[in-house]
């Protein structure tokens, strides 16, 4: 079972740069997107044999996620069920007989971490949110995180020191969620593995690959057994962001 996650930055935007393409080709049983800036009819893409979920954020042209699959789930939720944080598009949740898969944006910090307290608050109550569904079934978390975790997931560690996406105050709240029994698939894969799925637009950043490693799927311990790979697809044009994915068993 084949699970791709992308920051698409405007859906409809990357549907003119070749989505649908995309799409066709990786035939995965899940695509999940982020950022998709638009509200519900504004695009028409119907693949054949997928269901589709849409979450758009109140703010037109912002935010918003969705998910294409295979498979028809038992429900869908959107939101976290806290209405301070569901009024920007921000997860949705599938439920499957042995697993919930969670699609997430999450909240950038802005510049000078303007909206850090927001952000922390943010990550508190999906944690919680995480644990009680981990607590019936295990749960596939997945998105543009907005964080790059340690020091290999940046190419400027140093400069970018309590920068919005690595501030210690976020890496420690990543930090607290893998604690609380899951997994950051790629990294426990490939401990070494120099690898970015977002560049920034300026400085010729993505030629040069100075990027981050800020989208990711991340899995309950007791799932971690069944993910067989998980990569990210840096060849992938678009958006600002690369697609990951995993490969379950």
């Amino acid at each position: 079972m084949k699970l791709i996650s992308w920051n698409v930055n405007g859906f409809r935007a990357c549907l003119e740069k070749g989505f649908g393409e995309f799409f066709a080709e990786q035939d995965a049983d899940f695509v999940c997107i982020q950022e998709t800036k638009m509200q519900p009819g504004q695009a028409a893409f119907e693949p054949e044999g997928y269901f589709q979920y849409w979450y758009s954020a109140e703010k037109k042209g912002y935010s918003g996620t969705a998910i294409f699959t295979k498979h028809e789930p038992l429900s869908v939720s959107y939101g976290i069920g806290i209405p301070e944080h569901d009024t920007e598009g921000r997860a949705i949740t599938l439920e499957y007989d042995d697993f919930y898969l969670l699609c997430v944006y999450t909240p950038n910090a802005q510049r000078e971490l303007a909206r850090l307290d927001y952000r922390m608050a943010w990550e508190d109550a999906l944690r919680e949110y995480i644990k009680s569904l981990d607590e019936k079934k295990p749960v596939i978390y997945c998105g543009d995180l907005n964080v790059a975790h340690n020091e290999i997931d940046l190419k400027n560690p140093k400069s970018n020191r309590q920068s919005a996406g690595f501030s210690d105050e976020e890496r420690g709240k990543f930090t607290e969620l893998l604690e609380s029994g899951f997994k950051d698939t790629f990294r426990s894969l490939y401990p070494d593995k120099i690898e970015y799925s977002w560049w920034s637009y300026m400085f010729s950043a993505r030629a040069k690959n100075v990027g981050w490693r800020i989208d990711y799927f991340v899995v309950s311990d007791r799932m971690f057994e069944r993910v067989r790979d998980s990569f990210i697809l840096t060849s992938v044009m678009g958006s600002d962001h690369c697609p990951v994915g995993i490969i379950l068993e």
